[in-house]
């Protein structure tokens, strides 16, 4: 199977444009839960492929605007390119989304792509996830407030936490496209200067340095600060160890999720990403 059997085509892509703002990258990647968008140049003959803008450099830099300037490069592939090699390519550079081209962008492959493959047997798929699966997996506690389970995830590096109860229990699964459903930007002027966080404040971050009282423009991403069990996926999917790759395949699209808890019994285990599943492949 190749590139071109399992891409989006350029058709059916939805991208966004030089010169722009982060607002127009921002309106996809909320509504469609994109990790990333194609950025292009120009139009039809004269178009040209500059990058990609994600979701995560869009939180991480709030006060940005220009979209040129928010435009990540990163690998690219051919519509020849077997979707063993490209899987590799995305297991590698950790890259989601590989834009096809060949003097333009003729489409984007994906995770998900080669996600469906396996779980439609194009692809191999019958290593055991136990194999496969991290044993180590991100978790926030069900109360935590979504400002900082946020941070939490960024710093983390993983697109996801899974959420425990009081009892250290898994409750839950929150990701990084319900932060940013929920999420949204804000402007207007903020006040700086000699307030700092009551020392018994709950969640208290480090106290902010007063720099005077003086006002400054300000453009920021807001996240609501409610408890993370009003956001999080209370109806959780999991696999068991001996499930194959093929299997979890089927129930990452079925149910249209990127991770799935592993588990023993009723114990929390590990944690088999979709990107796991494409280390399954022989490049």
């Amino acid at each position: 199977m190749n590139v071109a059997d399992a891409m989006t085509p350029r058709e059916s892509l939805v991208t966004v444009s030089l010169p722009g703002t982060r607002d127009d990258a921002l309106e996809y990647l909320q509504e469609r839960a994109f990790s990333s968008v194609p950025v292009v140049k120009g139009e039809g003959d004269d178009e040209e492929f500059r990058g990609l803008v994600s979701r995560q450099t869009l939180i991480e830099h709030p006060d940005e605007d220009q979209l040129a300037l928010l435009v990540e490069e990163g690998p690219t592939t051919t519509t020849e390119t077997a979707i063993e090699a490209v899987a590799a390519t995305m297991v590698e550079e950790r890259a989601r989304r590989v834009p096809v081209v060949d003097g333009y962008l003729e489409g984007i492959v994906t995770v998900t792509d080669v996600v469906r493959a396996i779980a439609e047997g194009e692809a191999a798929g019958n290593t055991q996830v136990g194999e496969l699966a991290s044993r180590t997996a991100n978790a926030v506690y069900v109360d935590t407030p979504l400002t900082v389970a946020e941070r939490e995830l960024s710093h983390s590096g993983v697109p996801y936490a899974v959420v425990l109860d009081d009892d250290g229990e898994m409750c839950g699964m929150l990701t990084e496209p319900d932060v940013l459903e929920v999420a949204r930007v804000v402007e207007g002027e903020a006040e700086t200067g000699e307030s700092i966080a009551d020392q018994d404040d709950d969640w208290m971050w480090e106290g902010i340095k007063a720099v005077g009282n003086r006002y400054f423009p300000t453009r920021n991403v807001e996240i609501p600060h409610e408890p993370v069990r009003e956001f999080m996926t209370a109806d959780v999917v999991s696999v068991g160890t001996t499930r194959t790759a093929q299997e979890a395949a089927r129930a990452m699209i079925t149910n249209d999720i990127e991770q799935i808890p592993l588990v023993g019994g009723s114990e929390l285990i590990g944690i088999v990403r979709d990107i796991n599943l494409l280390e399954a492949l022989d490049g």
